[in-house]
Order: structure tokens, then sequence, then C-alpha cells
């Protein structure tokens, strides 16, 4: 009997002590923060050949090219492009007078626009306004050769056009 006590008092005991356990909870607080950000990649505007004697003595050649844009969701951004490596002597970020070069000292005009139409230079003053997305966005630009260089001589004319996204 007294065996039989005892492992209760034992059995009763641990029971006892499950029985008094306390506990305490406290809050983990958890955080993270996203900055505006903002990625820039080019595609080569590629006008092709010129015919200054027949088809561009009086029709411009036009081209197209892009820069893709990946933002942060909501990120506003601003995307400029240069004036070129050979820029006129008269050009500005608000007004650039883009030409393209042989390498030597003979340089044929374009220009490059935010619009298809081509009305709407695409500058390093203003550019041209983007909200992120989130995703890669494909901003078209659209160049333009004008019609009548007939003066230059055969060559391959080239530029280098920085574009820079500001957020």
């Amino acid at each position: 009997m007294k065996m039989k006590l005892m492992t209760m008092a034992v059995i009763a005991g641990a029971f006892a002590s499950v029985a008094v356990a306390g506990s305490a909870n406290a809050n983990l607080s958890v955080s993270a923060s996203i900055a505006d950000n903002c990625l820039i990649t080019t595609t080569a505007v590629s006008f092709g050949a010129y015919d200054a004697i027949s088809a561009n003595a009086s029709t411009a050649l036009n081209g197209t090219g892009a820069v893709k844009v990946t933002c942060t969701k909501n990120a506003a951004a601003t995307v400029k492009l240069g004036q070129g490596a050979n820029a006129g002597g008269s050009s500005t970020d608000a007004a650039p007078d883009r030409q393209m070069s042989d390498g030597s000292s003979n340089l044929m005009s374009y220009q490059l626009y935010s619009d298809s139409g081509r009305t709407s230079v695409w500058n390093n003053d203003t550019g041209v306004s983007h909200t992120g997305t989130g995703s890669e966005v494909t901003l078209t630009v659209y160049g333009k050769v004008p019609a009548g260089q007939n003066t230059l001589p055969a060559g391959s004319y080239n530029d280098t056009v920085q574009a820079t996204v500001t957020f």
C-alpha cells in the first residue's frame, strides 16, 4: 500500500509540475524596404544603306531601335538620350545636333525621336517620362537620316549615344 501511495504521489507530482509550467509570448517584428531602382539596356538603331543619289535624295531614311527599362513598380523615371559622340557645334542637351562619322572628317546628320511621327526629338534635357512596372518595358527609338546628304563619300557612318535613366 505504501508503494501504491508513493507511486501515486510521484505520478501526481509529475502532473503537478506540468500543470504549473508557464509560458510567455513576445512579438517578433519583421521588416524590409524596397528602394526605387532601374536598369537600362539598348538595342541599336540601324538605318541600313543610305542611297544619297536616288532613294534618299529626296526621302529621309528611317530606322528604329529601343531603350529597355526595368524599374521598381511605381518608380518615377526619366529616360534621356545624349547628344552623341559627334555632336555638331550648335548642339545642346535640349536641341541635339546629332551626326554620324565615317572616322575621318565626314559627318552624316541624323536625329532620334520618341514618337513614330518623328516630331518629338528625344533629348538629354527633358527626356521621356516613365513609370516603373517592375517588369522590362521597351521604349522604341525612332531614327531619321534626312534626305539630300549627297555630298558625303561612300563609307560606314557611326555614332554612340548615351542612354540614361534617372529615378
